[in-house]
């Protein structure tokens, strides 16, 4: 049982995701672990207090001044006993008022009271997810070192569709486990990881690149730093950058990202081509802004930075992606033997969910031995299970 002598507190606020909660205090039983339930006073609409009473073998807290209890000062001696405060699910109002200091029930004076780690899983309507008042909240929360679970995509209670269900209970206590037992696979390990787009000047003005953000490398970086692992971090200039304690190298063109790879991957034991660099550089730049009424662009093709890293990887594992639109596996499989490849990660761009400026994706991994096809997940999500994969090679 991977969390035998661990205590965690789970929080249950009051939405109709309450009842997921059931089975994420079963199955942290289920792990060894000490778990006490304190409910907001609207989760017990949902969900009764008894229930979780029956999982969890403690009695559950919702009420600051209930007296009927050994004493001792309980929203205290809670905060002092945890390894580990999971809200599941949060609300909006939890995060607001957790963000503002506002310690006015049984679970926010607890929450505030706590050193251990802190990780929320919302659940709520779409809007109010995207709201700028709650990203706010989150981002402050953040900030503080809060750890939030992404939420899961699809129907809502509302009949809405879209992000705002609670993370699956396996994925909440998948990253509760990770938290409190961490992964070290990656410990002793560099992974020279590349991100977002590059740039390629048609005059001192402008120039021409592409979609990629770079929010699945930055993924992939946090998740293999947490994982034990060193990042090189090579990205375009608006890249998302990665939250972990990465060395990030900042380029702008494809020569330059070609030239900082091979200057850093023979220090590193795995290198991983999330970024989406320029196809073609411009032939005819013009040193001044181009003023002309018509302009033709003549395109020349740049190196191929995966495949001259594929001719010289040694023992390196080299994992690239594909973003294609037609085809995929087919193009995907072509791109494992012309890179020389170790896998391919397939995203089909074409499937809403998948590919550029959004927090999930959906992959194919490919191997020469194997094709492992994942359904909708976070990028976070994803980002593990690429490391999962990329381990064994």
């Amino acid at each position: 049982m991977k969390l035998a002598g661990k205590t965690v507190a789970v929080g249950v606020t009051g939405g109709i995701a309450a009842y997921k909660a059931c089975e994420i205090v079963s199955s942290l039983k289920k792990q060894g672990a000490d778990v006490y339930v304190a409910m907001t006073e609207n989760a017990t609409r949902f969900v009764s207090p008894m229930t979780f009473e029956t999982l969890s073998g403690h009695r559950v807290s919702v009420d600051t001044f209930d007296r009927n209890f050994e004493y001792d000062v309980k929203h205290i001696s809670l905060a002092k006993r945890a390894d580990l405060f999971l809200i599941a699910p949060a609300t909006a109002n939890f995060v607001g008022k957790y963000a503002c200091g506002i310690a006015d029930d049984f679970l926010t004076t607890t929450v505030m009271a706590t050193k251990c780690p802190v990780v929320i899983a919302p659940a709520m309507n779409t809007g109010m997810l995207t709201s700028a008042a709650y990203r706010q909240n989150e981002e402050t929360l953040k900030k503080r070192g809060v750890i939030f679970i992404e939420s899961g995509v699809g129907r809502l209670a509302c009949g809405d569709e879209g992000a705002g269900r609670l993370a699956e209970p396996n994925t909440v206590v998948e990253r509760v486990i990770e938290i409190l037992c961490p992964k070290t696979d990656y410990a002793g390990k560099t992974l020279l990881i590349t991100s977002g787009g590059t740039k390629e000047p048609i005059d001192p003005v402008r120039f021409i690149t592409n979609r990629s953000s770079g929010k699945m490398g930055a993924a992939l970086a946090d998740a293999a730093v947490r994982r034990g692992g060193k990042v090189v971090y090579i990205c375009g200039e608006n890249a998302v950058l990665p939250k972990c304690d990465a060395e990030i190298i900042t380029v702008r063109t494809t020569e330059e990202m070609l030239a900082k790879c091979l200057e850093n991957f023979t220090r590193c034991d795995y290198i991983i081509k999330a970024a989406a660099p320029s196809d073609y550089k411009v032939e005819n730049f013009s040193a001044d802004k181009i003023k002309s009424e018509k302009l033709t662009l003549s395109l020349v093709k740049n190196l191929d930075i995966a495949a001259t890293l594929g001719k010289k990887k040694g023992d390196r594992k080299l994992i690239v992606f594909a973003a294609e639109t037609s085809d995929p596996e087919k193009n995907a499989s072509k791109k494992l033997l012309s890179k020389n490849a170790d896998m391919v990660v397939l995203n089909d761009v074409s499937k809403a969910g998948a590919g550029f400026y959004v927090d999930t994706n959906i992959a194919t991994l490919i191997t020469k031995e194997s094709k492992t096809e994942l359904p909708l997940m976070s990028k976070a999500e994803l980002s593990d299970v690429i490391l999962d994969a990329a381990v064994k090679l």
